[in-house]
């Protein structure tokens, strides 16, 4: 099938070419309320048992980088979708627990049901790109991004959940804001000189997918947020299946699926097991299968990244998965992130 690149310019695309802008503009509105430094000597003077990070979807696995944050630092965290929180660990529920929410429309019916389940018995802190939403105006604190409007899937309020995420963590950890602000301030410049070449990577990558059926996005540590959104995104956008999931998982069985119509994205991360991510694109490779890695060593143009502190990767990352979406759109002859069966905001459980 010929790619149609024309099918592609609308208002997905749109939304992928405004990240750098509202990475920006989160960052300049990223002030600190007044009722925050109280939640966070509250935090660090052990009157919190535990922090529940919680949300649905992207703003879900956003979350990945902030939980391993807070559990370098020595805190308790517990990371669990709205749903089976409401549903099924409401006990977590009480004074002892501050909850981190998160949620682009603040709206969402599993956010309506932390509220209603809560009933102010937790401190709650949003994180949520809608000011007037029942999650914004029902929390302890809320802390708002500025992506602006997004047409469906989530890219432009994804990115800035995590800038808004990395400064939320830094202030209730006591790291000095300012410098965290300033590696922050390099995220938006990194985004923009990727996506100047946009369509010669998804150029790129719709040659790339011409035997492939199946897609497999993996990683570890912080690089999970990347792995699980990525995959989530081409789905929603693409109605193509793929699977993220932790590189140490894929080698528990999806390993068997490797061939020329497997593709696997391997983001190399940073930390400790980083060389693993490596050792896991020999050996795909080994067994002819098709694998790229995500990250500034990589040698194929799409899945390269520029260097930038460890703050900012997460935010970086994400970007080889949102070119796959507009090549697999291209190939397909669909419009990317054009909704037929769900919507924007999630109304029913």
């Amino acid at each position: 099938m010929a790619a149609d690149f024309s099918i592609i310019d609308g208002p997905y695309l749109h939304d992928i070419l405004d990240q750098p802008r509202a990475l920006e503009a989160t960052l300049a509105g990223l002030t600190c309320p007044k009722e925050l430094p109280a939640l966070a000597r509250r935090l660090r003077n052990g009157e919190f048992r535990c922090v529940v990070l919680t949300g649905m979807g992207a703003s879900f696995h956003a979350l990945h980088p902030s939980n391993l944050e807070f559990i370098r630092r020595g805190i308790v965290t517990v990371m669990v979708e709205t749903s089976e929180l409401v549903h099924y660990q409401s006990r977590l529920l009480d004074p002892g627990t501050l909850v981190v929410a998160v949620s682009q429309s603040g709206q969402s019916v599993e956010m309506l049901r932390l509220l209603e389940a809560n009933a102010g018995r937790s401190e709650i802190i949003a994180v949520t790109n809608t000011a007037r939403s029942p999650l914004a105006e029902n929390a302890s604190v809320a802390i708002l991004t500025v992506a602006g409007k997004e047409f469906s899937v989530s890219c432009k309020t994804y990115v800035a959940a995590l800038m808004a995420l990395k400064w939320l963590s830094a202030a209730l950890t006591h790291d000095d804001l300012e410098s965290v602000r300033e590696e922050l301030s390099l995220s938006s410049g990194a985004v923009g000189a990727y996506l100047q070449h946009w369509r010669q990577h998804a150029e790129s990558l719709t040659r790339r997918l011409d035997e492939i059926r199946h897609l497999f996005l993996v990683g570890r540590g912080p690089s999970l947020a990347a792995a699980f959104t990525g995959a989530l995104t081409i789905k929603e956008s693409d109605h193509f299946p793929a699977e993220g999931m932790s590189s140490a998982a894929f080698r528990h069985g999806p390993f068997e699926m490797l061939s020329r119509k497997t593709l696997v994205l391997i983001f190399a991360g940073e930390g400790p097991a980083r060389d693993l991510g490596l050792r896991l694109l020999r050996d795909i490779r080994d067994q002819d299968g098709d694998a790229e890695l995500v990250g500034e060593e990589s040698d194929y143009p799409p899945c390269k990244i520029l260097s930038v502190p460890r703050s900012v990767r997460p935010i970086v990352e994400v970007l080889p998965a949102q070119m796959l979406t507009l090549a697999l759109a291209a190939r397909m002859g669909r419009e990317p992130g054009r909704f037929e069966l769900a919507s924007k905001v999630t109304t029913i459980e």
